[in-house]
């Protein structure tokens, strides 16, 4: 009994001194009254930086007020701190009769955020750790000696890229626009095109160290409540130094981390955030990056480009089948080969059968071992043109997959049916319009060529089954990832493998959206047709 009676003992002791320390780590981070105390905090606290202005001035009726104005140099907006801060406590201030009540006797924070200061947000603070977060994003600090509360002013200014064109996603018809890293600039992109009061935008703090703001924006009555909730729970959760992409916060809130597939669409272009708010998702956005997560994700919209709904649905449908059956090449074409040139002879005609052995006699290494060395070899390429200057990263690697190719195929090392066929799939490979899903077919090409190597057709048949059962398997925040094919819905078919009219897409997709199915109304959007002349 003692030593239990001890050991209670010491844990409640534990958590008086944990208290108290809390309580200890609290009072220290709140605002001293002295201002002299107060910058010398700060100044410890960054390492007496450079970059960080610290000017004293006095203020009030015989100048008796001794304030202080910190700022960070290249983030905050210098004009407006000379013209609207400084300009205003040190002339206009001591000109007026406004000096009458700046007084050591008045609320001296109460009388310059109502009636001196003539800039935009104006927030009181009480600590230091809103003091730090504020000045480090380019906020002006504004002490007061005597007062344990400071102002925090928003003029944040820094050097930035413009709204210039999307580059990984390009179209030939549709807005030219693309987003920038400023997340305010990203917001008010979206605000354009939806002018909705509806449109409802969260915003966190995320990073322990980085502070990187993020925003989530959803249209409500339209998105789904519980896939609000669940984004809203996973952001929460996060807990890290720092995000400096939206791809940290990709990976910290998808659904299968180990899965080829991307269970979260990403995008650059603001058309494609509007029309995926409008169906329902959700954006998140993050400051820093022109990339915007969508979620929910599936399949089938990783096929699917924003120039799909600005031409025809004729040739969008086109193409869009195009897509699918690239991306089929891009993981089949070489292990449909390996397969039929080392176990399913008998499926090729007997001429092309002939062709191919003759081309093969002198090759030193097996099919799939050719397939393994020119892939290897073009993804070497890939990346080396991706990594050059781009006047000469795509001479790179055209000339260099040129030049390697015939060169291997003269010095019979290669096959030049190897050498067609790995074309063939590079060249699908770039077919897609979202980078995310040709990377899943780069990763899945090689498993089946191995597969092939081994069981021929029918390895690559298990892989098939396999490879279906593992999409039906997925989830995008609770949304199946092969809607609405697996389950399949016969009303979501209209923007599946084709797009019909947009007069006849009356609803929205039913698994994401719950409550407001309905897009426009039958009666409103019939066919369009010529006026019929009634006058005989």
């Amino acid at each position: 009994m003692g030593f239990f009676r001890k050991k209670s003992n010491s844990k409640m002791d534990s958590n008086s001194i944990s208290a108290s320390q809390m309580m200890e780590t609290s009072s220290a981070n709140e605002l001293k009254t002295n201002l002299q105390e107060n910058i010398q905090i700060i100044k410890d606290s960054l390492g007496k930086s450079s970059d960080i202005i610290i000017r004293e001035i006095r203020i009030g009726k015989e100048e008796a007020i001794k304030v202080g104005i910190i700022y960070t140099d290249g983030l905050t907006d210098t004009a407006s701190l000379q013209n609207f801060i400084l300009e205003t406590l040190m002339l206009d201030i001591n000109g007026t009769e406004l000096q009458k009540e700046l007084s050591p006797d008045q609320n001296l924070i109460g009388v310059l955020k109502d009636s001196a200061m003539t800039v935009g947000e104006i927030n009181e603070l009480t600590n230091f750790e809103v003091l730090f977060t504020g000045l480090l994003s380019g906020d002006t600090i504004i002490l007061i000696d005597g007062y344990a509360q400071g102002l925090i002013i928003s003029n944040r200014h820094w050097v930035e890229r413009g709204v210039t064109e999307a580059t990984a996603q390009v179209v030939v018809r549709g807005p030219r626009e693309g987003f920038s890293e400023n997340l305010r600039v990203n917001t008010a992109l979206v605000r354009r095109r939806l002018k909705d009061p509806n449109l409802w935008m969260e915003s966190k703090v995320i990073g322990k160290r980085t502070k990187t703001n993020v925003a989530m924006m959803y249209i409500n009555g339209i998105a789904n409540d519980k896939i609000v909730k669940e984004v809203r729970l996973r952001l929460d959760k996060i807990d890290i130094d720092g995000i400096l992409e939206s791809g940290n916060i990709e990976e910290l809130i998808q659904d299968a981390p180990y899965s080829p597939f991307p269970t979260i669409f990403n995008t650059e272009r603001p058309d494609a955030v509007a029309a995926a708010l409008l169906e329902g998702r959700i954006a998140i956005l993050v400051d820093g990056t022109p990339f915007v997560l969508i979620v929910p994700a599936l399949f089938i919209q990783f096929f699917q480009s924003s120039e799909d709904y600005y031409q025809r649905a004729d040739i969008s449908s086109l193409i869009r089948l195009l897509r699918f059956f690239s991306f089929a090449i891009t993981i089949l074409a070489p292990a449909l080969f390996i397969a039929i040139t080392t176990f399913n002879h008998a499926m090729l005609p007997t001429g092309l059968l002939i062709s191919l052995a003759a081309q093969r006699e002198g090759a030193p290494f097996p099919a799939f071992v050719e397939a393994i060395i020119m892939e290897v070899t073009f993804e070497i390429l890939r990346e080396a043109g991706l990594r050059m200057p781009r006047s000469i990263g795509s001479a790179i690697s055209v000339v260099g997959a040129f030049v390697i190719g015939t060169a291997a195929v003269e010095a019979g090392i290669i096959s030049a049916a190897m050498v067609i066929v790995v074309s063939i799939t590079a060249i699908s490979s770039f077919v897609s319009p979202t980078y995310n899903i040709a990377i899943s077919g780069r990763m899945l090409r090689f498993g089946f060529m191995a597969i092939a190597a081994s069981f021929g057709l029918l390895g690559i048949t298990i892989g098939l089954i396999a490879l279906l059962l593992h999409l039906c398997s997925l989830r995008s925040f609770g949304v199946p990832y092969m809607s609405s094919l697996a389950p399949f819905n016969l009303s979501d078919q209209k923007d599946t493998f084709i797009r019909l009219p947009i007069w006849k897409m009356f609803t929205r997709p039913r698994l994401i959206n719950q409550q407001n199915i309905v897009r426009q109304q039958e009666s409103a959007s019939a066919k369009p047709a010529p006026p019929k002349n009634e006058g005989g």
